[in-house]
């Protein structure tokens, strides 16, 4: 070896690159940890020559680990995709530039957001095919096993398996949005599962439960309160990922009541999403199902799911027992016991999983999957 050493009267190398590829490679993700944050230590103290100077390499590593991109630095990250037969290359500094130039003369809060909850949360998303953005708790735990059950009772001749494909179920609360340019910007065919948040306007009433009147015009006041879809004075969505992604200042209720499956389906055209039925983002939420559309993923669950709450009314915990039992008797509807009488939602989640009843080949079979979520799915999985 002592051949290979570089006499210490001579000037070091013009460039000095160290690459290192894959090593994940046979490695726990623990491991995997441990293995980026020594190297990274490492580095940035330099390399002693023989003369005392110090040589910094530039390095480069490969990988398909989100344990390894979750620590490292977010303006160092080269994003490569294969498309078309070539391999495009991105840096995730031109994506910073992208959310910045909605606030030019600050920091973009949005960005920032987003730098944080990929490297801590969910950096997996730079290695998804495809992407599922939902709202909470709930969706989260029973979506594979509803993408199970479409695979196991729909499978499409012309597509493999949702759990065979290469898809991330991402929870994101209302805030869909904050992701559009990191979509854009790595092409990943994303469905976005939100709910339509019905409202509508109603009188404010005072201490007395009085209609207030505005001392300014003489004229009712009025506030905003949660109410069914189908009910006659619905006349918004409150949502804001929908009214973000088909029109910022559209909120109007019976535009997205009345929109087709093909208009849900968008593309990202000269900075705007339209409509595109060949779209790479498809925003799902809740339809009429046996007349009945729900306001949230809860209660269109309850709704078509009666029969499956009957037969096993001693068996959820996470429901309170008031409104479960004016629920199951029908002295209340879905989105009763949807707004007033869950507890706590992950609980919900796990105990519909314990109650699951295979039949057959089928895994899932005593409970059906909401319309809207199975109608993303499938455009997903095809």
């Amino acid at each position: 070896m002592t051949s290979f050493r570089r006499a210490s009267s001579e000037r070091p190398a013009a460039l000095n690159i160290l690459f290192i590829e894959e090593p994940e490679a046979h490695t726990h993700p623990q491991m995997q940890y441990v293995f980026i944050k020594n190297i990274k230590s490492l580095l940035s103290q330099g390399r002693k020559r023989e003369d005392d100077s110090t040589i910094n390499l530039q390095t480069i590593i490969s990988t398909h680990s989100s344990h390894i991109v979750a620590e490292c630095d977010f303006d160092d990250i080269k994003y490569m995709k294969r498309a078309d037969g070539c391999v495009n290359s991105k840096s995730l500094k031109d994506l910073k530039n992208e959310y910045l130039t909605d606030t030019p003369d600050g920091e973009n809060n949005h960005y920032r957001f987003l730098k944080q909850y990929l490297t801590l949360n969910r950096a997996e998303l730079f290695f998804a095919d495809k992407a599922i953005l939902v709202e909470g708790d709930t969706e989260r735990i029973l979506l594979p096993a509803m993408m199970k059950k479409i695979d196991q009772e729909n499978p499409s001749p012309n597509a493999p398996p949702l759990l065979s494909q290469n898809i991330s179920i991402v929870e994101v609360g209302a805030h869909s949005q904050v992701f559009e340019k990191f979509i854009s910007f790595a092409g990943i065919k994303t469905l976005i599962l939100t709910d339509i948040d019905t409202g509508c306007k109603v009188p404010r009433l005072d201490d007395k439960k009085q209609i207030k009147i505005n001392k300014t015009n003489n004229e009712v006041s009025y506030t905003t309160e949660k109410c069914r879809p189908n009910d006659t004075r619905a006349d918004h969505t409150s949502n804001n990922a929908l009214t973000f992604f088909h029109d910022k200042a559209r909120t109007e209720l019976n535009y997205f009541l009345e929109l087709s499956k093909e208009n849900k389906t968008l593309t990202k055209d000269e900075g705007k999403w339209k409509a595109d039925h060949q779209g790479y983002l498809y925003t799902a939420f809740q339809t009429e199902e046996n007349g009945y559309r729900g306001r949230s993923f809860e209660d269109s669950f309850f709704f078509i799911n009666k029969d499956f709450f009957c037969t096993n009314t001693g068996n959820f915990q996470s429901l309170t027992p008031v409104h479960f039992e004016s629920f199951i008797t029908g002295t209340s509807d879905a989105f009763e016991l949807a707004e007033n009488g869950v507890k706590k939602k992950t609980s919900l989640a796990i105990e519909i999983l314990l109650n699951s009843k295979p039949h057959g080949k089928l895994s899932f079979s005593n409970w059906n999957t909401p319309h809207y979520i199975q109608e993303g799915l499938e455009w997903l999985r095809d």
